[in-house]
C-alpha cells in the first residue's frame, strides 16, 4: 500500500512528468495519509504447561462432582484455543435448536430465498423462548433425521448423531462439532450466506433474559452475548439433568466461540453453575488470568 502511494507521489512531481501545470491544476490534491491504529496488544495462545494447568484445575474442580463435562474455546482475534474432552458424547436437549436453524437457513440458501413469515415466526419461537412445538415443526421442514444428517454433512458435523426418530432433543454430539457449527454461523468460513448468518446472530442475540446464562459468563460489562442454551433431565440418566450451552461473545479484545456439553447433575440450578464455572476458568485462563 505504503509502495504504490510513493509511486503516485513520484509519478505526479518527478521531473520526468509532464512539466505543464494543467494536469497538476485539474487534480485533486491527494488527502494526508492516515495513520492506522496499533492494534490492541493480544494474548499469545495458551502454551503446552497452561494448557496443562487448565486441564488439571477442570480436573481438580470436577473431581467428586459425579457430573461429565466437555468445553472447547475459540478466539477469533487472537487465535488461541482450548477444549476439554472433546471426544466425548452428550445429547444436546434443546441445544439442537440452534443446529436445527442453521439447516433450515442452508435450506433457503439452496432455493434461493429468505425464509417465510412462517418460518421466521417459528425460528424466532424455537431460539428465543426455546419453544420446542416450533422446533418439532421446523425440523418437519429440514426433513427429519436424514435432512438433519445430510444437512449436517455440508456443515461438517461429523460426530452428531440425530436422536431415535425424530427426536431432536435426543441428538448426540461433541464439543468440537458444536464449535464447528458456531464457526457456520458467525464466520465467513461457512456454507451459510451472509444474510442468513446475520439472522441466525439476530435471533441468538435476544433471546429471554431467563434463558441467557451459560457461555455468557466469559462476558464483561457492554460485551455483546449470542447464544443458545439446552436443559433436561433424563430418564435414561436416572432423571439427572443434561445442561448444555453454545455461543459467541465479543468484547474490546476477543471474540469467543464457546461450547459446552455437559450431563448427570443432580438438578437445574448445579448444571448451570457447573457450565458457568468451566466457561469463566477457561476464558480467565486464555486471557492471560491464572486458571
Amino acid at each position: 500500500m505504503l509502495f504504490l502511494l510513493a509511486t503516485t507521489v513520484l509519478a505526479v512531481f518527478s521531473p520526468g512528468a509532464s512539466r505543464s501545470p494543467e494536469p497538476l491544476l485539474r487534480t485533486k490534491p491527494s488527502p494526508p495519509e492516515q495513520t492506522a491504529p496499533e492494534p490492541e496488544p493480544q494474548p499469545p495462545p495458551l502454551s503446552a504447561d497452561e494448557y496443562d494447568r487448565l486441564t488439571r484445575t477442570l480436573d481438580g474442580y470436577l473431581t467428586g462432582r459425579d457430573c461429565r463435562l466437555s468445553i472447547a474455546l475459540h478466539d477469533l482475534r487472537s487465535g488461541a484455543t482450548y477444549s476439554y474432552g472433546a471426544d466425548r458424547t452428550y445429547a444436546t436437549a434443546s441445544l439442537a435448536k440452534l443446529n436445527i436453524l442453521a439447516l433450515l437457513l442452508l435450506q433457503a440458501d439452496d432455493e434461493d430465498r429468505e425464509l417465510s413469515a412462517d418460518e421466521r415466526r417459528l425460528a424466532a419461537e424455537m431460539i428465543r423462548y426455546s419453544d420446542n412445538d416450533a422446533a418439532d415443526e421446523l425440523y418437519a421442514r429440514i426433513g427429519f433425521d436424514q435432512g438433519f444428517v445430510a444437512g449436517n454433512e455440508r456443515l461438517g458435523l461429523h460426530a452428531t448423531e440425530p436422536g431415535a426418530g425424530g427426536v431432536w432433543g435426543a441428538t448426540r454430539t461433541t464439543t468440537t462439532d458444536q464449535l464447528r457449527l458456531l464457526r457456520a454461523v458467525f464466520t465467513g468460513m461457512s456454507p451459510l450466506s451472509e444474510r442468513s448468518r446475520d439472522y441466525a446472530r439476530e435471533l441468538l442475540g435476544n433471546v429471554a433474559p431467563e434463558q441467557a446464562w451459560g457461555v455468557s459468563a466469559a462476558a464483561g460489562e457492554g460485551d455483546t452475548v449470542e447464544l443458545k442454551n439446552g436443559w433436561v433431565p433424563r430418564s435414561s440418566d436416572g432423571d439427572r439433568w443434561t445442561v448444555t450451552s453454545a455461543g459467541r461473545v465479543v468484547s474490546a479484545d476477543h471474540e469467543y466461540l464457546i461450547a459446552v456439553l455437559s450431563d448427570h447433575h443432580p438438578d437445574y440450578f448445579s448444571g448451570i453453575e457447573c457450565v458457568e464455572h468451566a466457561v469463566a476458568t477457561v476464558v480467565a485462563a486464555v486471557d492471560g488470568g491464572d486458571a
